[in-house]
């Protein structure tokens, strides 16, 4: 097995650790499968055993002989199975970056060919239609014909000021459809000039990223990168937090980086969107790669107060400490059973403060969360702040989400 993507910096961190369990007493993932086996302490110690015990000297003089393909296999299953939400790394008294470490393991699993079946499955879809679910990639801005008044130009266009980066998720799930169609609304109401890329738009690489396949994102990045300046765009605006991250983190762009969220609210603060009363009790969740990953806590609450009738009762684990929904890393993909059971007990921790919506700034929180209450008929609605904010836009009567 080849082992070179370790840099110097993770292998001393990887043998810092002090085995203070606090990560392990965090990690969604090992608290819903009840399992020691998925805990951030136990991947750690089998990064420092199976992946770099032959890396020192030491093991160099005693000629040790490498992990049986066996053992890697059945480390590799384990280390796929998490969310990379990032709070095992929130945690680290010695502030080891755990999410880095994680995502450079899932690399190197893949390199010695050690991996979960469905990463080939992302592997080819990403090679063949360049999205992570194998649609069709024409179809990514179909979903601008499900407005009530679908502009004829389909919001693309050959120059704008602002490029809309709708991710994946958004393009091709209906049930997240409704927050792309409502933040092109609420960016046409104030006045913003924006553009898709439609088919020109790659996916952003957060999967390959997740599956260990950064030696596809290169072309991605170069390709989306060019699909925007060839628009003239000075900004890009994201309402996926793992796109907004992956363009913040690994892509150099020559542009202004917005989330949703940070958009939205310069828009209410100038006075753009004008607002309705909503009567309506909401609890936040924060987003993993928004929160902890972006640091954006404060914009999405600043919307909510900004809506009048809205009343806001935070969750008992909230910013930082905000708990996983269970659809990050590709763990639907490879353990969906697991990250049900991670919704699951999101969802209790909503009902439990009594706020009749749920609101979230993910299309991916949304579609997970969303799923889980309409299978178990849980009384609660699910909402992204767009649609949210969407909805108390002043104006003629619209239909809700």
């Amino acid at each position: 097995m080849s082992r070179t993507g370790f840099s110097l910096r993770q292998m001393l961190e990887a043998g810092a650790c002090t085995r203070c369990r606090l990560c392990a007493e965090v990690c969604p993932a090992a608290s819903a499968a009840a399992s020691g086996g998925l805990a951030p302490l136990t991947r750690l110690r089998g990064v420092e055993t199976l992946l770099l015990r032959d890396r020192t000297l030491l093991a160099k003089l005693l000629r040790r002989r490498p992990p049986e393909a066996a053992a890697l296999e059945r480390f590799a299953e384990d280390a796929f199975r998490c969310t990379l939400c990032g709070r095992c790394e929130s945690v680290c008294p010695l502030g080891i970056r755990l999410k880095e470490l994680w995502t450079t393991l899932r690399g190197e699993l893949v390199q010695g060919k050690h991996f979960p079946a469905r990463i080939e499955a992302i592997r080819r879809n990403l090679e063949g239609s360049r999205n992570v679910f194998g649609e069709d990639n024409a179809e990514r801005a179909e979903w601008v014909e499900e407005m009530r008044r679908p502009p004829e130009h389909g919001f693309r266009k050959e120059q704008a000021e602002v490029v809309y980066f709708t991710g994946c998720v958004a393009a091709y799930f209906p049930l997240a459809q409704k927050i792309p169609i409502a933040f092109a609304e609420i960016l046409e109401a104030a006045g913003v000039d924006f553009t898709l890329l439609g088919e020109e738009e790659w996916c952003c690489g957060f999967p390959m990223l997740g599956a260990g396949l950064m030696e596809m994102f290169a072309a991605f990045r170069e390709h989306n990168l060019s699909a925007a300046a060839a628009r003239g765009a000075k900004a890009a605006v994201f309402a996926c937090p793992s796109c907004y991250r992956m363009w913040r983190e690994h892509y150099g762009a020559d542009l202004a980086l917005f989330s949703a969220p940070e958009m939205l609210l310069s828009l209410v603060r100038a006075g753009r969107l004008p607002l309705q009363e909503l009567s309506l009790t909401v609890t936040y969740h924060d987003p993993c790669d928004l929160g902890r990953g972006a640091g954006v806590y404060e914009a999405p609450r600043e919307i909510l107060r900004a809506i009048p009738g809205i009343r806001l009762v935070e969750l008992a684990h909230h910013r930082e400490e905000c708990l996983c929904c269970g659809g990050g890393g590709n763990l639907e993909m490879v353990d969906p059973e697991l990250a049900a059971r991670i919704a699951a007990a999101k969802i209790e921790e909503v009902l439990a403060t009594g706020a009749r919506a749920v609101v979230t700034a993910c299309q991916q929180c949304v579609r997970v969360m969303t799923s889980h209450v309409r299978r178990n008929r849980v009384p609660l609605e699910v909402l992204d702040i767009v649609q949210l904010l969407r909805r108390a836009l002043a104006g003629p009567k619209r239909p809700p989400g």
